[in-house]
């Protein structure tokens, strides 16, 4: 298919979400820089080993894997000319963004009590790399909440139909996205002690 064929409207599509696919890419090339790093320091002798990450984490996991449902069953419900349910999905995503966010801050509480520090004399390049490795997923997911109200700002306008969705099907990969991100995250995390 040739991209330069289409109508005004059909080439700013595919530039959106050429756009939205090369800001995933340069993402996961920052992530995997930092697990990378990650991975080269875990053989230095101050390496802490048997560290368990906070539970808030785990229960995060879950809750960002649950909001990626309700956010397909919102665009769902778009393409079904069903308005309030739409409505209602994005609304449940939204509300269980900001729990992940409030328990990512609850993970990060959890460490500090236990004496981890991000810095400092106390501090281990090993909490060093998961507060900031956490850190920056949670910037991407505020993000990912600042496009998620925008999506549910057109919802409610009704800016959305069963033909035009494309602000909420960019949304939605980009929800997507941050989700399995985490969930790579916490389990290499997890497993690469």
């Amino acid at each position: 298919m040739d991209l330069t064929q289409g109508t005004d409207r059909e080439k700013q599509d595919r530039s959106k979400k050429m756009m939205l696919w090369f800001g995933i890419i340069s993402l996961l090339m920052g992530f995997a820089g930092w697990t990378s790093a990650y991975i080269v320091s875990s053989s230095r002798e101050d390496w802490i080993r048997d560290l368990e990450l906070p539970s808030s984490f785990y229960i995060s996991t879950v809750l960002i894997l649950i909001s990626s449902l309700t956010y397909i069953l919102a665009k769902k419900a778009v393409l079904n000319m069903n308005s309030k349910l739409a409505t209602t999905m994005l609304l449940v995503t939204l509300g269980l963004g900001i729990t992940f966010i409030v328990l990512q801050f609850l993970g990060f509480q959890q460490m500090l009590a236990n004496g981890y520090y991000f810095t400092g004399p106390t501090s281990s390049i090993k909490m060093s790399y998961i507060f900031l490795i956490a850190a920056v997923h949670i910037a991407h997911v505020v993000a990912g909440l600042i496009s998620l109200l925008t999506v549910l700002y057109n919802q409610i306008k009704e800016k959305y139909t069963s033909e035009e969705y494309l602000g909420m099907s960019l949304g939605a990969t980009f929800w997507h996205f941050l989700g399995l991100l985490w969930l790579y995250l916490i389990l290499f995390m997890s497993f690469v002690k």
